[in-house]
């Protein structure tokens, strides 16, 4: 079996009963560094020494179809640096191949620097998009972030200290100034600092230089206001695209907080 094993993203008291209970006794940990997780074990006081083979995003590719092999075989263990594998870390690869060669897979929930920065936040949590890392180059940021200026979720973001500041001033430049948004720093450990405000507030801030693990925390966009007579002429484009009348005005009532009912009956009473 392929055991995914979410490890602390600071505080190592966030380490499970049953994340430890599987390292005392797990013979093979896949780790994104073995000096690492070699740490993490000693620091846990985890007497046990399991045979620690590295796994990280260069040579994952190569590496992916030897693991599966030996989960299939025996239980591997598998953790990044911190959190959960897979999620901005390596292991991804790992899994769809053991998913797709039928090698049961598994997990020990616990850390998640995206699912903490959220909780605190005091953004909207009922519905949120995780987007990782920004790209690097300025461009390509742009235009990635041009893509989500209308997604209503809220979105959370990795982002390294050192593009914290230049993130931040394009955020504010594609998604307006007053967007609402948090910055998490540092989450679970001694210096944990969570500033909320605008974006520009937060660009503002961040231009000084700050430290630390970062995540962004944005609000999604407010819906934008639009007119019975605009969204009437969205629902009659969508049915003459082939679009059934019900679904059109479901969909655009969605968008734009009219009613469907309002939106179905203003369709059918155009039609006569």
């Amino acid at each position: 079996m392929l055991l995914l094993a979410a490890t602390p993203i600071g505080n190592l008291g966030d380490a499970s009963l049953r994340l430890r209970e599987t390292f005392e006794t797990a013979t093979v940990i896949a780790a994104e560094d073995t000096r690492h997780t070699a740490q993490l074990l000693r620091l846990l006081g985890i007497e046990n020494r399991p045979e620690l083979l590295a796994l990280h995003e260069h040579n994952e590719h190569d590496r992916a179809a030897a693991l599966v092999e030996r989960a299939a075989g025996e239980d591997v263990v598998l953790v990044s640096d911190a959190g959960m594998p897979t999620v901005s870390d390596p292991g991804f690869r790992v899994v769809q191949l053991a998913a797709a060669q039928g090698v049961e897979v598994s997990a020990i929930p616990g850390p998640s620097a995206v699912i903490t920065a959220l909780a605190v936040s005091g953004l909207p949590t009922d519905r949120f998009a995780f987007e990782g890392f920004l790209p690097r180059k300025a461009g390509e940021r742009s235009r990635a972030l041009e893509h989500l200026a209308a997604e209503r979720r809220t979105l959370v973001f990795f982002e390294a200290p050192s593009r914290l500041a230049s993130a931040l001033a394009e955020l504010a430049r594609v998604f307006g100034e007053g967007r609402p948004a948090a910055v998490c720093r540092e989450l679970t450990k001694l210096h944990e600092e969570v500033r909320r405000g605008t974006l520009g507030e937060l660009a503002a801030w961040a231009a000084e230089g700050v430290r630390g693990e970062i995540v962004i925390v944005v609000g999604g966009a407010p819906q934008a206001e639009t007119s019975p007579e605009t969204a009437l002429a969205e629902v009659q484009q969508r049915v003459a695209e082939g679009e059934r009348l019900k679904d059109a005005a479901r969909s655009v009532a969605e968008a734009t907080g009219i009613p469907s009912r309002e939106l179905y009956a203003a369709a059918l009473a155009a039609r006569a």
